[in-house]
């Protein structure tokens, strides 16, 4: 048996708000949309790498407002990336985490966090 890795579902209110956030600005792409008929929410799956992240208009699904831990190799580099994207709500900066890490973390139109993550090696 082997598991494979979770795909966090976030809850979003306006997939057009979410689809300029997530694709546009942070260079995500669309895999697929779905709605049950005209009217009705929409789930959607986006993915960036391996990153693939579930969001749904679904009030049921979940609750805004949840932190996913996105690990990454170089956090300075994805920074400058959306630095040259400007987003007028958003300015991100980079800190160092008490868990030895560099960390950005950024706050989606609905109150969902992402937590871009460059670990920096063990501690002596």
């Amino acid at each position: 048996m082997m598991l494979q890795p979770p795909i966090p579902v976030l809850r979003v209110f306006d997939t057009a708000i979410a689809k300029a956030f997530y694709l546009e600005w942070l260079g995500f792409k669309l895999d697929w949309e779905h709605q049950f008929e005209p009217g009705s929410p929409k789930y959607l799956q986006v993915s960036r790498g391996a990153v693939v992240l579930h969001l749904t208009e679904h009030y049921g699904d979940c609750s805004p407002g949840a932190k996913v831990f996105i690990h990454t190799d170089d956090v300075e580099a994805l920074h400058q990336e959306l630095s040259a994207r400007p987003n007028p709500n958003m300015h991100p900066g980079i800190e160092t985490a008490p868990w030895n890490a560099r960390v950005m973390e950024i706050i989606d139109p609905f109150g969902n966090r992402l937590c871009f993550n460059q670990s920096l090696g063990s501690r002596a």
